[in-house]
């Protein structure tokens, strides 16, 4: 039996969250997420701060970054210390914790695909796209096709 796609199924979990972007930008709202997010970031990575430090200087071609420039970009209450995006680039591939630009771009209405996840996004489109070529071609054979002979005189 189809499901019928109105129908809520309470054990299946969407792997791409259909995402609408905020109407307000709350800049101190996003910044302690960011920050949180951060922090969460270099407690599941495998190195410690000092290292993450060295693995991000070297990224951004400078001899160092300390370890109190990376706790000033995870401190809530340090409201004066935002992370550039230049040094959060670094900051993901030093912690190799791709999902933070999903984190980023959430509230924009947008997800991050990563790898040969954009081609199930293009695939989904193009099943679209067929299913709109099938719909109009069922509305045009729906009215019958007067054929005339090639030898008729109208």
């Amino acid at each position: 039996m189809k499901r019928d796609p109105s129908q809520l199924d309470f054990f299946q979990v969407p792997v791409f969250e259909a995402r609408s972007a905020v109407e307000r930008i709350d800049l101190e709202r996003f910044r302690s997420r960011l920050k949180r997010d951060m922090s969460r970031a270099i407690r599941e990575c495998p190195y410690d701060r000092p290292v993450i430090a060295a693995r991000m200087a070297q990224y951004l071609g400078l001899a160092s970054v300390s370890k109190g420039a990376l706790d000033a970009y995870t401190a809530e209450s340090k409201t004066g210390h935002d992370v550039s995006l230049v040094r959060f680039k670094a900051f993901v591939r030093a912690t190799g914790a791709v999902w933070l630009w999903d984190s980023v771009v959430s509230e924009d209405g947008l997800t991050l695909l990563q790898g040969d996840e954009a081609r199930l996004a293009e695939i989904a489109r193009l099943q679209q796209e067929q299913k709109a070529l099938a719909d109009h071609i069922r509305l045009l054979k729906a009215r019958p096709v007067a054929i005339r002979s090639r030898g008729e005189r109208s």
